[in-house]
C-alpha cells in the first residue's frame, strides 16, 4: 500500500518536469488565445448577420455575414486541429471538403446548410469556457514558478543590511491563497511550498482541459456524421456515373470520328488499287500483289464493321437524338416485331438514358433467346416524379429467372448503381414482364 502511494506521489510530483507538460503548457496558451479569439469573431458575425437579416432590407447583407462566419469557423477549426497536432501529436482528421453548390442561390444555401461549418460554430463557442480553463492553467504555472524562486530571490535581491524595508509579496492565485506578505528568508518558504502547489496543479489541469478540448475537436470538427458522409458517397457515385457516362460519349465520338474515319479511307484506297490493279494483269506478281490487296480490302471491312459494333456498343450515337427515337430504332432492329410506347417527360440525364437503353436491347436479346415469342412491347414513360420507368414484355414462353445467368442478373446490377431496381414476373408458360425502374437523375 505504501509502495502504491508512493509511486501515485511520484507521478503527480514528476508531471511539471515532463515534456508533455510543456506542450501541454505551450497548447494551453495558443489554443487558448486563439479560441477567445475565434468565440469574438464569430459571435460578432453571427450576431450581426442575424440581427441585420432581420429586416426585409438587410437580408441579403445579414445571409452573407452569416455565410462568411460558416466559412471562418471552417478554417478555425481547420487552425485548432493543426494547433493540436503540432503541439500534442494529436491527429483529428478535417471534415469533407465543402462543394459549393451552382448558381448563386445554390451557393448560398449549400454553405447554409454546411453541417461541418455549424458544428464549428458550436466548437467555437464552447471553446470560451476550455480557453479559459486553459489560460487560468497557465497563470496558476507562471505563479507558482514566479513564487517557488522566492527563496532565491530573498537571498540575491532583497537588501541583507538589516533596514526596516517593505516586505516581499507573493501571489497565489485562487483558490489556493490570495497576497503573502514575506518579512523574513523562512518567510519564503510557504510561498514557495504554495508555489510548487501552483505548478503541479497547473501541470494536471493543462492534461484534464487538453483532454477534454480533444474529445470537443474530435466530436465537432473530425469527419462528419454517418448521415453526412453518406450523402457524400452518394454525391460522389453520381458524379463518377455522369463522367464514366460523358467519358464513353467521347470514346465513341473519338472512334467515330477517328479510328473508323482511317478505316473507311483504308478500305476505299485499298478498292481503287484493286481496281487500277486491273482484272486482265496477268502476271503471277500482279495476282498475287492482287491477292494480298483484296485479303487487306476484307480485313479493312471487317475491322470497320467491328468497330462501328463497338462504338454502338459503348454509346450508341442514335441516344443523341433522345431515348424514345433511340428505342424505336432498337425496336426496328429486333428479329422478333416490337412496338414502342414512349411517354418521356422530362428528359432523364444522359446517364439513365444509356442504362435504360442498354437494359432494353438486353431484354430485347433476352427475348429473341429464350422466349420464342411472336411479340414484344416496349413501353416508356416517367410514371412519377423522378423516376423513369421502362417495361419489356413478351408473350413467350416464360421460365425467366435473374438467377439462371439469363443476362437479368447483370442488369440488376447495373441499375443498383443509380438506385434503380428491377422486377421480373415470369411465370411457367408465359408471358414474361421486366420493369426497370431509374431515377431521372443519377
Amino acid at each position: 500500500m505504501e509502495e502504491e502511494i508512493r509511486r501515485v506521489a511520484g507521478i503527480v510530483l514528476r508531471a511539471p518536469l515532463t515534456r508533455r507538460t510543456l506542450h501541454e503548457l505551450l497548447y494551453c496558451g495558443v489554443g487558448g488565445l486563439a479560441g477567445v479569439a475565434g468565440f469574438l469573431l464569430i459571435l460578432v458575425l453571427l450576431t450581426t448577420g442575424f440581427t441585420v437579416s432581420a429586416s426585409i432590407i438587410g437580408t441579403v447583407i445579414g445571409l452573407l455575414l452569416i455565410t462568411v462566419a460558416l466559412r471562418v469557423s471552417r478554417r478555425l477549426g481547420s487552425l485548432h486541429r493543426r494547433l493540436l497536432k503540432r503541439f500534442l501529436g494529436h491527429q483529428v482528421e478535417g471534415p469533407l471538403r465543402f462543394q459549393p453548390g451552382i448558381g448563386l442561390l445554390g451557393r448560398l444555401d449549400r454553405r447554409l446548410r454546411d453541417r461541418a461549418a455549424w458544428r464549428g460554430v458550436w466548437y467555437s463557442l464552447i471553446k470560451l469556457p476550455v480557453a479559459a480553463v486553459q489560460l487560468y492553467a497557465i497563470v496558476l504555472t507562471v505563479f507558482g514558478l514566479v513564487d517557488v524562486s522566492y527563496p532565491l530571490d530573498w537571498l540575491l535581491f532583497h537588501n541583507n543590511s538589516g533596514a526596516n524595508l517593505s516586505p516581499m509579496a507573493a501571489v497565489v492565485p485562487v483558490p489556493f491563497g490570495g497576497q503573502l506578505e514575506i518579512y523574513s528568508w523562512l518567510g519564503t518558504y510557504p510561498a514557495a511550498i504554495a508555489g510548487a502547489a501552483c505548478v503541479v496543479a497547473g501541470a494536471w489541469l493543462a492534461r484534464w482541459i487538453n483532454a477534454a478540448d480533444r474529445s470537443l475537436i474530435r466530436g465537432l470538427l473530425g469527419p462528419t456524421s454517418m448521415a453526412e458522409r453518406v450523402s457524400e458517397l452518394e454525391r460522389t457515385r453520381t458524379l463518377a456515373v455522369e463522367d464514366s457516362a460523358a467519358a464513353l460519349r467521347r470514346v465513341e465520338r473519338d472512334l467515330h470520328d477517328g479510328a473508323q474515319m482511317r478505316l473507311a479511307a483504308l478500305a476505299m484506297n485499298l478498292g481503287m488499287a484493286r481496281e487500277k490493279l486491273g482484272e486482265d494483269d496477268e502476271q503471277p506478281e500482279a495476282a498475287t500483289v492482287r491477292e494480298l490487296i483484296d485479303a487487306a480490302h476484307r480485313n479493312a471491312v471487317d475491322a470497320l464493321a467491328d468497330l462501328r459494333d463497338l462504338a454502338r456498343g459503348i454509346h450508341p450515337p442514335v441516344l443523341d437524338s433522345g431515348l424514345a427515337s433511340a428505342l424505336a430504332t432498337l425496336a426496328a432492329s429486333s428479329a422478333i416485331p416490337a412496338s414502342v410506347t414512349a411517354d418521356i417527360d422530362p428528359r432523364p440525364a444522359p446517364a439513365i438514358e444509356t442504362i435504360a437503353y442498354f437494359c432494353a436491347a438486353e431484354l430485347i436479346a433476352n427475348a429473341t433467346k429464350h422466349s420464342y415469342a411472336n411479340q414484344i412491347k416496349i413501353k416508356i414513360s416517367t410514371e412519377r416524379t423522378g423516376v423513369l420507368r421502362l417495361e419489356v414484355s413478351d408473350d413467350g414462353i416464360g421460365g425467366a429467372d435473374t438467377a439462371r445467368g439469363s443476362g437479368l442478373a447483370g442488369l440488376a446490377q447495373r441499375v443498383s448503381t443509380v438506385d434503380g431496381r428491377i422486377d421480373v414476373v415470369s411465370p411457367a408458360g408465359g408471358p414474361t414482364t421486366v420493369t426497370v425502374e431509374l431515377p431521372l437523375r443519377a
